[in-house]
């Protein structure tokens, strides 16, 4: 064979083999895999172009909202939506995360990132995780659920997840409609079914809106709509104990501020303070809504007062220095929907996520919009 023939055929079998290689990620392509754990993982490799805005693609409508939000290690800001998955902005720009790229449902209520940098997503259909190259779906509520409750709907399964907490020690907590588990790195278990827990008032710590870790080390949890209702809870390291301060079951949001004081919004009947001996009714202000942030020079943000008739809310947002309100509302370049979450950001930005899956940033001068 001359030299010629043993180049083209070298060439033949060098272009063969690229077109095996080009078959084999073709069909690899936005496929399931399974990690070590046995989880089901899903490349994202349909990931939306980065946009300047957080645009919609689902179909959500005004009532779905901005629901929750946090800052990773990076720097890079995730939101997540009531029906549009999960945003991730870099400061340029948005990326978008829905059940294409694996989350288990498009509707989050939770989000949380753990000690070694994987962000933990909630849904409506369980728990994500994602590590930075894949997203879990991770199976944990469905295994344990045994009520027949016939409350739950499309917007509140069983399997919604609508709190997640890592304590001091790191485990993680998640609230979910059926009760709160516990994550030790292997397996979950329930917490009440924890050996030698007291509970003698015979808690079901079911529909956790939220879950915080005082600076005592104390857990509180903050029951929602039925079938929860029991109002809030303290955990103490022995034994679970309820309180319903100012006669409300549907507590929405914990926070604690920089004097240790704990913060409590409730759905029907306003908000109340706990001093550490003492509950208290916050009434110094007529027509504010729960408080959802305290920032870091100790300002704590109230929502407006929500129209419960529609999705709008006329009062905006409120901040309070402790002795003095603010309001901002649309005049000053907010949305005319009623705000659902905040978050501040390491350079001091509060985001505001609000319905119609509205979203936007507040130097502390002026407000900008981030959402179509």
């Amino acid at each position: 064979m001359n030299r010629k023939s043993l180049v083209l055929r070298k060439n033949y079998y060098l272009v063969l083999a690229l077109l095996h290689v080009m078959i084999f990620f073709t069909s690899c392509h936005a496929q399931t895999t399974t990690n070590n754990s046995g989880l089901s993982a899903f490349q994202p490799l349909s990931l939306k172009a980065g946009q300047p805005k957080l645009l919609k693609t689902q179909g959500s409508t005004e009532g779905d909202n901005v629901w929750c939000g946090l800052e990773d290690k990076n720097g890079n800001l995730w939101f997540g939506t009531t029906g549009e998955g999960v945003y991730r902005y870099d400061g340029k720009s948005f990326i978008q995360f829905t059940m294409t790229d694996g989350l288990t449902s498009n509707s989050v209520y939770s989000m949380l990132e753990d000690r070694s940098g994987k962000i933990w997503i909630g849904t409506t259909d369980g728990i994500c995780c994602y590590d930075g190259k894949k997203m879990s779906r991770i199976s944990m509520s469905r295994n344990f659920l045994t009520s027949n409750d016939n409350y739950y709907s499309d917007q509140s399964t069983k399997n919604t997840v609508w709190s997640i907490l890592q304590d001091k020690h790191g485990t993680l907590w998640f609230g979910t409609a059926e009760g709160v588990y516990c994550y030790d790195g292997k397996s979950f278990s329930p917490f009440l079914k924890n050996e030698g827990l007291i509970n003698e008032q015979h808690l079901h710590l079911k529909m956790i809106d939220c879950m915080l870790e005082d600076k005592d080390g104390k857990i509180w949890f903050a029951s929602g709509c039925p079938p929860g209702g029991e109002g809030i809870i303290v955990y103490d390291g022995k034994s679970i104990t309820g309180f319903k301060p100012n006669g409300d079951g549907w507590v929405r949001y914990i926070k604690q501020d920089q004097k240790g004081n704990l913060w409590f919004g409730g759905r029907s009947h306003g908000n109340f303070v706990f001093d550490g001996k003492h509950f208290t009714n916050f009434t110094e202000k007529v027509g504010i809504g729960n408080p959802i942030l305290v920032d870091n020079t100790g300002n704590i943000w109230f929502s407006g007062e929500e129209k419960l008739s529609t999705v709008e809310s006329e009062g905006g947002i409120w901040c309070y220095d402790g002795k003095t309100f603010k309001n901002y509302n649309t005049k000053d370049g907010l949305g005319k929907y009623f705000v659902w979450s905040m978050l501040e950001d390491s350079k001091g930005n509060i985001w505001i996520g609000s319905r119609n899956t509205g979203l936007y940033k507040f130097d502390g001068k002026t407000f900008t919009n981030f959402s179509e």
